[in-house]
């Protein structure tokens, strides 16, 4: 499959942004099914050819949208250990409704777009390997021994229980999930970091 083509345009262009915007949006609301230029051309109230100006193909469209993602998401982790409750607030993350949303449709793409599935392989590499970074960090030997999981484990677990909370809630079911969020945020709260560690992790 061809790459795509190198991104046109200014970066800090407010017509390109309101492109980005508009595709997430129409993602969020109709699913990547529906997705086509055309269609985020006359959403933005643009002329198509001006979405093709900025984004050659639609592989370059969403390409950045999910690039943009991703920063989105490593700036709100990194903002997440500044908090009071660092380990809390990775959680509400993972079951942010929105975003997981929006990461399913991506991965649902992904099977068809080489490009991207790359993109959002070594992304989730990294976030995996900077989410065991933290949990070693802020929890340590706590996670170890028979009652409890490694990093990468926890790192899995939590990620997993994230996305079928969405996955279900899109199919209307919502049985078990107050009590399975409620027992993980009591799990997280036992093993509720030492904050003297927090400023200590790497960024």
């Amino acid at each position: 499959m061809t790459r795509p083509q190198r991104r046109v345009g200014a970066e800090n262009s407010a017509t390109r942004t309101l492109i980005l915007k508009t595709t997430e949006e129409l993602i969020l609301e109709q699913g990547y099914g529906a997705l086509s230029t055309r269609r985020v051309a006359a959403r933005a109230g643009l002329k198509p050819s001006l979405v093709h100006y900025y984004f050659p193909t639609t592989d370059d469209l969403l390409l950045e949208v999910s690039r943009r993602g991703a920063e989105d998401s490593d700036r709100m982790i990194e903002e997440a250990l500044e908090s009071d409750d660092p380990l809390g607030a990775l959680w509400e993350l993972l079951i942010d409704t929105s975003r997981t949303a929006m990461a399913l449709e991506f991965m649902a793409m992904a099977n068809r777009r080489d490009a991207l599935r790359e993109h959002m392989a070594e992304h989730c590499r990294q976030m995996r390997e900077r989410q065991v970074e933290i949990f070693r960090t802020l929890i340590g030997d706590r996670l170890e021994g028979p009652d409890g999981l490694p990093p990468e484990a926890l790192s899995v677990v939590l990620a997993g229980i994230g996305r079928a909370i969405i996955m279900e809630e899109n199919l209307g079911v919502d049985c078990g999930h107050e009590a399975a969020k409620a027992y993980v945020e009591q799990w997280l709260q036992k093993l509720a970091p030492d904050q003297s560690k927090v400023k200590n992790a790497e960024a």
